[in-house]
């Protein structure tokens, strides 16, 4: 059998779809973000980043740099494998008491990345709770879908943050069967943020537990970057609160926080924590002290609502359509895949503008967009040469406007 013909025959279906997917080759250079140098033999050498998820920045800050390289000089590279097999490293019971206390939970719990977490967490409440149901918000990200597959306990999809729907279905359940309510708080691809009290209070009606991803919201909101649900006042009532430190925090990882039974539950039995190698030490002392700085610090938050607010109303006076939302994420719609990889590559290659075109199946078909996320450190003359290229676009691809 050719299996490498099986295989590009695929291949070529994508590319003939306008879904195949390219990566841009980038150096980020310290302490220079956005700017990046491209590997790109098309491009110009230095490009502007408009589409990282280091939201904030932190990734560049010398505070967490800093820390990384004097915990390298103190703990060597690697974790040396599994906490199981080779210990916790003290710098992850660190980062977990900081978690904890981020989210007013009596214990946290890392691991590998914001995929792993959900992923193992979901699979092993729904596996190892007697009948349990799992309902997932329908717009849920593919992480926590492959957690509840994985787990095989029966599983309710509700209406993208519709209450009155997960309402109808929780009813529609046995009272006694262990319910989870699984949804997220920034939703990553158009920005929406989720009606969190009246969740909550459909789920406490029904005794539900609640599980919330915030990975798109945890160091951007809340008073000490704790998410939405810190924002809101409702971190006392979700049941599980998962998150990363890969966006926000600039550096990498997962986790899970909760009540102390329910983190030693996970640990004790989710094979996506138990069989995976730790972090390294060097990776959570940068966390922690990433999320040590955004607890005290609100200026990298403000200065992120104004550059956000800034390219909105540029975007709005050229007339150029974005999804309007109140998070910080501002997707410029453009609704045919093989026009938002041609505009993404003309971006790259003419203006050194680097934004990644989000095609299916991240988006249904038909919402194709460019994704824009603005940073602290994005200036003036980095928005109003953005404007300018996405005007000249517009016209010359004969793209539709924004109604006033």
């Amino acid at each position: 059998m050719d299996y490498d013909a099986m295989f590009n025959t695929q291949l070529e279906t994508l590319k003939d779809e306008g879904n195949y997917r390219v990566f841009a080759e980038l150096e980020r250079r310290c302490g220079d973000f956005p700017r990046a140098k491209s590997h790109d033999a098309e491009a110009p050498d230095e490009v502007t980043v408009w589409c990282s998820n280091d939201y904030l920045g932190m990734g560049q800050n010398p505070v967490v740099r800093q820390a990384m390289k004097d915990a390298i000089d103190q703990c060597g590279t690697g974790a040396g494998g599994t906490r199981n097999i080779s210990g916790t490293n003290h710098h992850h019971k660190l980062l977990e008491a900081e978690l904890a206390d981020l989210h007013r939970k009596e214990d946290a719990l890392l691991f590998t990345s914001g995929y792993v977490s959900n992923w193992a967490a979901l699979s092993t409440l729904g596996s190892r709770l007697p009948d349990a149901v799992i309902l997932s918000d329908s717009l849920n990200h593919a992480s926590m879908i492959e957690g509840i597959r994985h787990s095989r306990a029966q599983k309710v999809i509700w209406k993208h943050n519709d209450p009155e729907d997960l309402d109808r279905k929780l009813a529609a359940l046995p009272a006694n069967a262990p319910k989870i309510v699984a949804f997220e708080s920034v939703y990553s691809m158009d920005g929406d943020i989720c009606p969190m009290a009246e969740i909550v209070e459909v789920a406490d009606k029904h005794g539900a537990m609640t599980y919330l991803d915030e990975v798109h919201a945890v160091g951007l909101y809340g008073p000490r970057g704790g998410g939405i649900a810190e924002r809101e006042g409702l971190m006392d009532r979700i049941t599980l609160i998962e998150g990363t430190l890969g966006k926000a925090y600039g550096c990498m990882g997962g986790y899970i926080a909760g009540s102390a039974a329910l983190c030693d539950f996970i640990r004790s039995f989710a094979s996506g924590f138990i069989f995976t190698t730790a972090l390294p030490p060097a990776v959570a002392a940068a966390a922690c002290a990433s999320i040590k700085h955004l607890k005290q610090s609100n200026l990298e938050r403000l200065q992120q609502r104004d550059r956000v607010a800034k390219l909105r109303a540029m975007l709005n006076a050229r007339g150029i359509p974005h999804l309007d939302n109140p998070s910080h994420i501002i997707p410029v719609m453009i609704k045919d895949p093989v026009k938002c990889r041609m505009l993404a590559d003309i971006l790259m290659q003419d203006y050194g503008i680097y934004v990644q075109p989000i095609n299916y199946p991240t988006v249904p078909k038909g919402t194709e967009r460019l994704r824009f996320t603005p940073s602290p450190l994005h200036s003036d003359a980095d928005l109003e040469h953005l404007i300018e290229a996405l005007t000249v676009l517009w016209k010359q691809c004969a793209l539709a406007r924004a109604v006033a």
